[in-house]
């Protein structure tokens, strides 16, 4: 069957729960991207991967098309408009991401980029939650997940993209790629196939097939030039970002207190990077890892039932922790409520995250108290999230017991309190507080053998040729 050319097509940045979780960003509401209709092709029709460039990478979508006219329309209205589904490959070439400035519209808006088909499956036929969609490279199976738990169901993209567009028939909306998206070089053959299995027949899209060849052309010169990195290249492979917290600089973090740590940033000028008025589950633990952060408002009403319930920022930003994040929580030092409970918390410490830091309360205190990883809180209170406060947005600047924290920022706590330290000073700061450590080792040892601290602690005169000597 021939797909009509859409007018416009729609892509969705993130959607499924195993991508967000994969990319580390938790979207609050849905963001869009526009692909041209020339990027449009059938199953069978061979992708070029521009020549020079390495990261062509596959994303295995559903695609909606449109079937009759939306404007304004609510989301409890928005499937009805959608006539049918197919499958879509939405291809990407990340080595040109630095041209669009988050447009997409080189690294994604090439000829052929956007395969749909082959076959269309009649919306009234199937359940919008109980769709499946996989993706096969080479015969290997690299893709495989359901509609059930999309963070943004069909009817509200339907609906947040007609508060400000008439979406006509044909018209094609792509709803987000689940996990597993990866690079494929010329030679691979990438198939992508949704279904319904539980409904009726089956219905099924059939394989929509996309061969991979090298391009011959190369871009020219009066246009933007690949650029690749290693972000890119784990982006695009869709594998980690390799953390800054490397095991030895771990090691060497860890091998200091914060203390000292404290008295390094502030002879770099830092003076207000501690996290102040908490206290820890688990004082006898180390603490460390990089910032995930999450907002909370104040509570109001209207606010709530729009963003409290269903898997609101909140829960959103606890799912999709990663080893050596550590969330934290802007609650403005409220404390007349809970933030965190145990089972969030038991979620964090199952993801693998290395903390928990909130300026606000804590509910089940002695249960999240039990759990090995470490929450540091400003107060504990039986109350539920919705007497104080409204779960808003993750992964931005906040503020949390005084201090500015920023995604990334390194977090170091441990019985003497909290640090934030910028990642760009890491290595300075550990540096100098190994170095301290030493010296202070060293003037203990002189102190215990009877010397005087006139001169001695800081070292001064004499005693620095005499700490070189014991070095």
């Amino acid at each position: 069957m021939t797909i009509p050319a859409p007018g416009k097509v729609i892509a969705l940045h993130l959607n499924y729960p195993s991508r967000i979780a994969q990319r580390g960003r938790t979207p609050a509401q849905p963001s869009y991207f526009i692909k041209p209709s020339t990027s449009v092709s059938e199953s069978g029709t061979p992708i070029e991967r521009p020549a020079g460039t390495e990261l062509l990478a596959f994303e295995g979508e559903v695609a909606l098309v449109i079937g009759t006219a939306a404007r304004r329309v609510s989301p409890a209205e928005g499937w009805s408009h959608v006539a049918s589904v197919t499958a879509a490959n939405d291809f990407g070439v990340y080595d040109l991401r630095t041209a669009d400035k988050g447009s997409n519209l080189k690294s994604k808006g090439g000829d052929g980029f956007t395969p749909l088909g082959p076959a269309l499956i009649a919306a009234a036929d199937v359940d919008p939650a109980a769709l499946r969609v996989r993706t096969w490279v080479n015969g290997e199976l690299v893709q495989d997940d359901t509609t059930e738990r999309l963070v943004f169901d069909f009817g509200r993209l339907v609906a947040d993209l007609s508060q400000l567009m008439t979406l006509e028939p044909g018209d094609v909306i792509l709803t987000g790629t689940p996990a597993g998206s990866s690079v494929v070089v010329p030679g691979d053959v990438v198939e992508v196939e949704v279904d319904a299995p539980t409904a009726p027949g089956a219905p099924t899209s059939g394989r929509l097939i996309t061969p991979v060849v090298e391009g011959t052309v190369p871009l020219a010169e009066y246009g933007a030039q690949p650029v690749v990195d290693d972000v890119q290249r784990a982006e695009a492979w869709g594998t980690p970002v390799p953390s800054i917290l490397t095991s030895e600089l771990k090691q060497r973090i860890n091998a200091v207190g914060t203390a000292t740590l404290s008295a390094q940033l502030r002879k770099l000028g830092y003076n207000d990077v501690s996290i102040d008025g908490l206290h820890s589950t688990r004082p006898d633990a180390r603490l460390l890892g990089l910032a995930r952060t999450l907002r909370f408002i104040p509570h109001r009403e209207d606010l709530f039932e729009s963003h409290g319930g269903g898997f609101n920022a909140q829960k959103r930003a606890f799912d999709t922790l990663n080893p050596d994040d550590v969330l934290v929580i802007e609650a403005r030092g409220e404390t007349g409520t809970g933030t965190v409970g145990d089972i969030l918390a038991l979620r964090a410490q199952v993801r693998g995250a290395a903390g928990i830091v909130t300026d606000g309360g804590v509910r089940d205190v002695a249960a999240v108290a039990a759990l090995d990883i470490p929450t540091y809180f400003a107060g504990a209170h039986p109350a539920v999230l919705g007497r104080r406060h409204v779960p808003w947005d993750s992964d931005l600047t906040i503020a949390c017991g005084g201090a500015a924290v920023q995604p990334g920022d390194v977090i170091v706590g441990d019985a003497d309190g909290l640090l934030v330290i910028p990642p760009s000073l890491i290595e300075q700061v550990v540096e100098g507080a190994i170095e301290q450590e030493r010296q202070e080792r060293f003037i203990a040892e002189m102190v215990a053998a009877g010397e005087s601290v006139n001169g001695l602690y800081p070292l001064a005169g004499d005693w620095k040729a005499r700490y070189e000597a014991w070095l």
